[in-house]
Protein backbone atom coordinates (compact mmCIF):
# COMPACT_ATOMS: atom_id res chain seq x y z
CA UNK A 1 0.00 0.00 0.00
CA UNK A 2 1.02 3.65 -0.53
CA UNK A 3 2.21 5.20 2.80
CA UNK A 4 0.69 8.49 1.66
CA UNK A 5 -2.71 6.89 1.19
CA UNK A 6 -3.35 4.62 4.17
CA UNK A 7 -6.30 2.25 4.16
CA UNK A 8 -8.33 1.85 7.36
CA UNK A 9 -9.91 -1.57 7.77
CA UNK A 10 -12.55 -1.95 10.49
CA UNK A 11 -13.50 -5.28 11.99
CA UNK A 12 -17.24 -5.87 12.20
CA UNK A 13 -18.50 -7.65 15.33
CA UNK A 14 -21.78 -9.54 15.00
CA UNK A 15 -23.92 -10.60 17.98
CA UNK A 16 -21.85 -8.48 20.37
CA UNK A 17 -23.03 -6.75 23.53
CA UNK A 18 -22.13 -3.06 23.69
CA UNK A 19 -21.18 -1.46 27.01
CA UNK A 20 -20.68 2.19 27.99
CA UNK A 21 -18.45 3.04 30.95
CA UNK A 22 -18.33 6.50 32.54
CA UNK A 23 -15.41 7.21 34.85
CA UNK A 24 -13.82 10.03 36.87
CA UNK A 25 -10.05 10.43 37.08
CA UNK A 26 -7.91 12.88 39.04
CA UNK A 27 -4.63 11.86 37.39
CA UNK A 28 -3.82 9.37 40.15
CA UNK A 29 -6.99 7.44 40.89
CA UNK A 30 -10.00 6.34 38.85
CA UNK A 31 -13.61 5.99 39.95
CA UNK A 32 -15.87 3.82 37.78
CA UNK A 33 -19.10 5.82 37.81
CA UNK A 34 -21.25 3.40 35.83
CA UNK A 35 -21.04 0.29 33.65
CA UNK A 36 -24.06 0.49 31.33
CA UNK A 37 -25.07 -2.57 29.36
CA UNK A 38 -26.80 -1.75 26.08
CA UNK A 39 -30.02 -3.63 25.43
CA UNK A 40 -29.66 -3.51 21.64
CA UNK A 41 -26.66 -5.29 20.13
CA UNK A 42 -23.55 -3.43 19.02
CA UNK A 43 -24.15 -1.74 15.67
CA UNK A 44 -26.99 0.49 16.86
CA UNK A 45 -25.82 4.04 17.57
CA UNK A 46 -25.24 4.43 21.31
CA UNK A 47 -27.58 7.43 21.35
CA UNK A 48 -30.39 5.27 19.93
CA UNK A 49 -29.83 2.26 22.18
CA UNK A 50 -31.52 1.63 25.51
CA UNK A 51 -29.15 0.70 28.31
CA UNK A 52 -29.41 -0.57 31.86
CA UNK A 53 -27.48 0.16 35.05
CA UNK A 54 -26.43 -2.01 36.78
CA UNK A 55 -25.71 -4.65 34.14
CA UNK A 56 -28.14 -7.56 34.13
CA UNK A 57 -26.15 -10.20 32.20
CA UNK A 58 -22.41 -9.47 32.41
CA UNK A 59 -20.35 -11.78 34.61
CA UNK A 60 -17.86 -10.80 37.35
CA UNK A 61 -14.81 -11.50 35.16
CA UNK A 62 -16.11 -9.28 32.36
CA UNK A 63 -16.89 -6.50 34.84
CA UNK A 64 -13.38 -6.72 36.28
CA UNK A 65 -11.87 -6.58 32.78
CA UNK A 66 -13.95 -3.49 31.97
CA UNK A 67 -12.72 -1.88 35.19
CA UNK A 68 -9.10 -2.81 34.46
CA UNK A 69 -9.17 -1.45 30.90
CA UNK A 70 -10.90 1.76 32.00
CA UNK A 71 -8.27 2.47 34.66
CA UNK A 72 -5.43 1.84 32.22
CA UNK A 73 -6.94 4.10 29.58
CA UNK A 74 -7.70 6.95 32.00
CA UNK A 75 -4.16 7.01 33.41
CA UNK A 76 -2.49 6.59 29.99
CA UNK A 77 -4.51 9.50 28.58
CA UNK A 78 -3.82 11.58 31.73
CA UNK A 79 -7.49 12.34 32.12
CA UNK A 80 -8.52 14.86 34.78
CA UNK A 81 -12.30 14.93 35.00
CA UNK A 82 -14.77 12.70 33.14
CA UNK A 83 -14.09 9.98 30.60
CA UNK A 84 -16.40 7.71 28.57
CA UNK A 85 -15.38 4.40 27.00
CA UNK A 86 -17.45 2.27 24.64
CA UNK A 87 -16.77 -1.47 24.63
CA UNK A 88 -18.12 -4.50 22.80
CA UNK A 89 -18.17 -8.00 24.30
CA UNK A 90 -18.49 -11.14 22.19
CA UNK A 91 -17.85 -14.69 23.37
CA UNK A 92 -16.41 -13.31 26.61
CA UNK A 93 -13.79 -11.19 24.81
CA UNK A 94 -13.80 -7.45 25.60
CA UNK A 95 -13.04 -5.06 22.71
CA UNK A 96 -12.43 -1.32 23.01
CA UNK A 97 -14.51 0.60 20.44
CA UNK A 98 -13.64 4.18 21.35
CA UNK A 99 -12.44 6.35 24.20
CA UNK A 100 -13.61 9.91 24.80
CA UNK A 101 -11.74 11.95 27.46
CA UNK A 102 -14.80 14.10 28.13
CA UNK A 103 -18.31 13.98 29.51
CA UNK A 104 -20.83 11.84 27.61
CA UNK A 105 -24.60 12.18 27.20
CA UNK A 106 -24.88 9.34 29.73
CA UNK A 107 -23.54 11.46 32.61
CA UNK A 108 -26.95 12.87 33.72
CA UNK A 109 -28.41 9.36 33.57
CA UNK A 110 -25.62 7.81 35.65
CA UNK A 111 -25.78 10.71 38.12
CA UNK A 112 -29.50 10.15 38.67
CA UNK A 113 -29.02 6.38 38.95
CA UNK A 114 -26.22 6.58 41.54
CA UNK A 115 -27.12 9.82 43.34
CA UNK A 116 -23.63 11.25 42.71
CA UNK A 117 -23.32 14.60 40.83
CA UNK A 118 -20.63 13.53 38.36
CA UNK A 119 -20.36 16.81 36.43
CA UNK A 120 -19.95 18.73 39.69
CA UNK A 121 -17.23 16.35 40.89
CA UNK A 122 -15.46 16.52 37.52
CA UNK A 123 -15.36 20.32 37.75
CA UNK A 124 -13.84 20.04 41.23
CA UNK A 125 -11.19 17.62 39.95
CA UNK A 126 -10.30 20.00 37.13
CA UNK A 127 -9.59 22.71 39.71
CA UNK A 128 -7.10 20.48 41.54
CA UNK A 129 -9.21 18.49 44.01
CA UNK A 130 -8.63 14.72 44.44
CA UNK A 131 -11.13 11.88 44.49
CA UNK A 132 -10.01 10.79 47.96
CA UNK A 133 -11.18 14.12 49.37
CA UNK A 134 -14.86 13.32 48.71
CA UNK A 135 -17.11 11.04 50.70
CA UNK A 136 -18.24 8.73 47.90
CA UNK A 137 -20.50 5.65 48.18
CA UNK A 138 -17.82 3.42 46.64
CA UNK A 139 -18.08 -0.35 46.25
CA UNK A 140 -15.03 -2.55 45.82
CA UNK A 141 -16.25 -5.42 43.61
CA UNK A 142 -14.13 -4.25 40.67
CA UNK A 143 -10.98 -3.89 42.75
CA UNK A 144 -9.60 -7.31 41.79
CA UNK A 145 -7.51 -6.01 38.88
CA UNK A 146 -3.71 -6.34 38.41
CA UNK A 147 -1.87 -4.37 41.11
CA UNK A 148 1.37 -3.71 39.21
CA UNK A 149 0.15 -2.05 36.02
CA UNK A 150 -1.80 0.11 36.75
CA UNK A 151 -0.26 0.86 40.16
CA UNK A 152 -1.84 -0.39 43.37
CA UNK A 153 -4.69 1.82 44.52
CA UNK A 154 -5.27 3.35 41.07
CA UNK A 155 -8.81 2.01 41.05
CA UNK A 156 -10.74 3.73 43.80
CA UNK A 157 -13.78 1.50 43.25
CA UNK A 158 -17.11 1.99 41.56
CA UNK A 159 -20.48 3.55 42.22
CA UNK A 160 -23.63 1.49 42.09
CA UNK A 161 -27.33 1.91 41.48
CA UNK A 162 -29.51 0.44 44.22
CA UNK A 163 -32.29 -0.34 41.72
CA UNK A 164 -32.41 -1.12 38.01
CA UNK A 165 -32.25 2.09 35.98
CA UNK A 166 -33.01 1.95 32.25
CA UNK A 167 -32.32 4.79 29.80
CA UNK A 168 -34.49 4.77 26.66
CA UNK A 169 -34.19 7.09 23.65
CA UNK A 170 -36.99 9.38 22.50
CA UNK A 171 -37.61 9.29 18.74
CA UNK A 172 -39.38 11.86 16.54
CA UNK A 173 -40.88 9.27 14.16
CA UNK A 174 -44.50 10.15 14.96
CA UNK A 175 -43.87 13.71 13.72
CA UNK A 176 -42.40 12.57 10.38
CA UNK A 177 -44.72 10.04 8.77
CA UNK A 178 -42.32 9.22 5.92
CA UNK A 179 -39.40 8.22 8.17
CA UNK A 180 -38.53 4.54 8.60
CA UNK A 181 -38.12 3.81 12.36
CA UNK A 182 -35.42 1.19 11.73
CA UNK A 183 -32.34 1.66 13.93
CA UNK A 184 -28.72 1.57 12.78
CA UNK A 185 -25.35 3.35 13.13
CA UNK A 186 -26.89 6.75 12.29
CA UNK A 187 -28.33 8.48 15.36
CA UNK A 188 -32.06 9.34 15.08
CA UNK A 189 -33.14 10.00 18.67
CA UNK A 190 -33.85 13.52 19.91
CA UNK A 191 -33.85 12.91 23.65
CA UNK A 192 -34.10 10.21 26.30
CA UNK A 193 -36.09 9.15 29.33
CA UNK A 194 -35.31 6.99 32.35
CA UNK A 195 -37.19 4.36 34.32
CA UNK A 196 -36.35 2.95 37.76
CA UNK A 197 -37.62 -0.36 39.13
CA UNK A 198 -36.92 -3.24 41.47
CA UNK A 199 -36.63 -5.57 38.46
CA UNK A 200 -35.28 -5.01 34.96
CA UNK A 201 -38.67 -5.51 33.28
CA UNK A 202 -40.35 -2.90 35.47
CA UNK A 203 -37.57 -0.37 34.85
CA UNK A 204 -37.67 -0.99 31.09
CA UNK A 205 -41.45 -0.56 30.88
CA UNK A 206 -41.27 2.70 32.83
CA UNK A 207 -38.44 3.99 30.64
CA UNK A 208 -40.48 3.26 27.52
CA UNK A 209 -43.44 5.10 29.03
CA UNK A 210 -41.26 8.11 29.82
CA UNK A 211 -39.97 8.06 26.23
CA UNK A 212 -43.52 8.18 24.86
CA UNK A 213 -43.91 4.48 24.00
CA UNK A 214 -46.76 2.81 25.91
CA UNK A 215 -46.33 -0.96 25.76
CA UNK A 216 -49.67 -2.78 25.38
CA UNK A 217 -50.85 -5.18 28.06
CA UNK A 218 -53.05 -7.30 25.77
CA UNK A 219 -54.10 -7.81 22.16
CA UNK A 220 -52.31 -9.07 19.05
CA UNK A 221 -48.59 -8.96 18.35
CA UNK A 222 -47.13 -9.16 14.86
CA UNK A 223 -43.76 -10.95 14.62
CA UNK A 224 -41.56 -10.97 11.51
CA UNK A 225 -37.79 -11.43 11.80
CA UNK A 226 -34.82 -12.49 9.73
CA UNK A 227 -33.88 -16.17 9.57
CA UNK A 228 -30.96 -16.12 11.99
CA UNK A 229 -33.16 -14.50 14.66
CA UNK A 230 -36.13 -16.86 14.34
CA UNK A 231 -35.09 -19.03 17.37
CA UNK A 232 -35.20 -15.90 19.57
CA UNK A 233 -38.48 -14.89 17.95
CA UNK A 234 -39.89 -18.21 19.17
CA UNK A 235 -38.88 -17.27 22.73
CA UNK A 236 -40.57 -13.87 22.37
CA UNK A 237 -43.74 -15.33 20.90
CA UNK A 238 -44.03 -18.02 23.60
CA UNK A 239 -43.69 -15.42 26.35
CA UNK A 240 -46.28 -13.20 24.69
CA UNK A 241 -48.72 -16.10 24.49
CA UNK A 242 -48.08 -16.92 28.16
CA UNK A 243 -49.12 -13.38 29.18
CA UNK A 244 -52.24 -13.41 27.04
CA UNK A 245 -51.34 -12.14 23.57
CA UNK A 246 -52.38 -13.55 20.20
CA UNK A 247 -49.62 -13.88 17.59
CA UNK A 248 -49.81 -13.08 13.89
CA UNK A 249 -46.87 -13.47 11.51
CA UNK A 250 -45.96 -13.58 7.84
CA UNK A 251 -45.67 -17.04 6.28
CA UNK A 252 -41.99 -17.74 6.96
CA UNK A 253 -42.06 -16.66 10.58
CA UNK A 254 -45.51 -18.23 11.10
CA UNK A 255 -44.23 -21.62 9.97
CA UNK A 256 -41.27 -21.48 12.35
CA UNK A 257 -43.51 -20.45 15.25
CA UNK A 258 -46.09 -23.14 14.48
CA UNK A 259 -43.37 -25.82 14.28
CA UNK A 260 -42.25 -24.69 17.76
CA UNK A 261 -45.77 -25.14 19.14
CA UNK A 262 -46.75 -21.47 19.19
CA UNK A 263 -50.38 -20.77 18.21
CA UNK A 264 -50.07 -18.28 15.35
CA UNK A 265 -52.27 -16.77 12.65
CA UNK A 266 -50.54 -16.35 9.25
CA UNK A 267 -51.06 -13.00 7.52
CA UNK A 268 -50.25 -11.68 4.04
CA UNK A 269 -47.34 -9.37 3.33
CA UNK A 270 -48.18 -6.10 1.58
CA UNK A 271 -47.62 -7.46 -1.94
CA UNK A 272 -49.17 -10.90 -1.35
CA UNK A 273 -52.88 -10.08 -1.09
CA UNK A 274 -55.63 -8.57 1.05
CA UNK A 275 -56.22 -8.20 3.90
CA UNK A 276 -52.52 -7.88 4.66
CA UNK A 277 -50.63 -6.82 7.76
CA UNK A 278 -50.93 -3.10 6.93
CA UNK A 279 -54.72 -3.51 6.67
CA UNK A 280 -54.73 -5.09 10.14
CA UNK A 281 -52.64 -2.25 11.57
CA UNK A 282 -54.93 0.38 10.05
CA UNK A 283 -57.96 -1.50 11.38
CA UNK A 284 -56.66 -1.41 14.95
CA UNK A 285 -56.15 -5.20 15.09
CA UNK A 286 -52.41 -5.07 15.92
CA UNK A 287 -51.22 -3.70 19.29
CA UNK A 288 -47.49 -4.55 19.09
CA UNK A 289 -45.14 -4.94 16.14
CA UNK A 290 -41.76 -6.70 16.25
CA UNK A 291 -40.04 -6.48 12.87
CA UNK A 292 -36.32 -6.81 12.24
CA UNK A 293 -34.82 -6.14 8.77
CA UNK A 294 -35.04 -9.27 6.62
CA UNK A 295 -33.35 -8.32 3.34
CA UNK A 296 -33.49 -6.44 0.07
CA UNK A 297 -36.41 -8.49 -1.32
CA UNK A 298 -38.60 -7.55 1.65
CA UNK A 299 -37.41 -3.95 1.98
CA UNK A 300 -40.57 -2.36 0.52
CA UNK A 301 -42.89 -4.53 2.62
CA UNK A 302 -40.96 -3.97 5.84
CA UNK A 303 -40.71 -0.19 5.41
CA UNK A 304 -44.42 0.08 4.59
CA UNK A 305 -45.34 -2.01 7.64
CA UNK A 306 -43.16 0.01 10.02
CA UNK A 307 -44.45 3.32 8.65
CA UNK A 308 -48.05 2.17 9.11
CA UNK A 309 -47.28 1.21 12.72
CA UNK A 310 -45.81 4.65 13.48
CA UNK A 311 -48.70 6.48 11.80
CA UNK A 312 -51.30 4.53 13.80
CA UNK A 313 -49.54 4.66 17.18
CA UNK A 314 -48.59 0.96 17.33
CA UNK A 315 -45.34 0.34 19.27
CA UNK A 316 -42.80 -0.74 16.65
CA UNK A 317 -39.70 -2.62 17.83
CA UNK A 318 -37.00 -3.22 15.23
CA UNK A 319 -34.41 -5.27 17.15
CA UNK A 320 -34.74 -8.73 18.62
CA UNK A 321 -33.05 -7.61 21.86
CA UNK A 322 -35.58 -4.79 22.15
CA UNK A 323 -38.36 -7.32 21.63
CA UNK A 324 -37.09 -9.53 24.45
CA UNK A 325 -36.86 -6.52 26.77
CA UNK A 326 -40.34 -5.35 25.79
CA UNK A 327 -41.82 -8.74 26.71
CA UNK A 328 -40.19 -8.54 30.14
CA UNK A 329 -41.54 -5.02 30.51
CA UNK A 330 -45.10 -6.05 29.59
CA UNK A 331 -44.97 -8.99 32.00
CA UNK A 332 -43.78 -6.68 34.79
CA UNK A 333 -46.56 -4.16 34.05
CA UNK A 334 -49.17 -6.94 34.21
CA UNK A 335 -47.72 -8.30 37.46
CA UNK A 336 -48.23 -5.08 39.44
CA UNK A 337 -49.13 -1.41 38.97
CA UNK A 338 -46.39 1.11 38.24
CA UNK A 339 -44.59 2.23 41.40
CA UNK A 340 -43.56 5.89 41.48
CA UNK A 341 -40.55 7.11 43.44
CA UNK A 342 -38.73 10.45 43.63
CA UNK A 343 -34.98 10.72 43.19
CA UNK A 344 -34.88 12.69 46.45
CA UNK A 345 -36.26 9.66 48.28
CA UNK A 346 -34.03 7.22 46.39
CA UNK A 347 -30.80 9.08 47.20
CA UNK A 348 -30.64 10.53 50.69
CA UNK A 349 -26.87 10.99 50.98
CA UNK A 350 -24.81 14.01 49.92
CA UNK A 351 -21.33 13.85 48.42
CA UNK A 352 -20.04 17.40 48.10
CA UNK A 353 -19.69 19.73 51.07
Amino acid sequence: SDPGRPILIDRFLEDATEVDVDALCDGEQVLIAGIMEHIEEAGIHSGDSSCVLPSYSLGPEQLRTLGDYTVRLALALEVVGLMNVQYAIRDGQVYVLEVNPRASRTVPYVSKATGVPLAKLAARLMTGRKLREFSLPVREELAAVPKTDPPAGALLGHLSAEKFCVKSPVFPFAKFSGVDPILGPEMKSTGEGMGIGEQFGEAFAKSQLSAGLRLPLEGRAFVSVQDREKPKAVVIAKKLVEIGFEIVATRGSAQVLADAGVPVRPVYKVMEGRPNIVDLIKGGEIQLLINTPIGAKSFFDEKTIRRAAVQHGVPCITTIAGGLAAVEGIAARKARPIQVMALQDLHKTTVEK
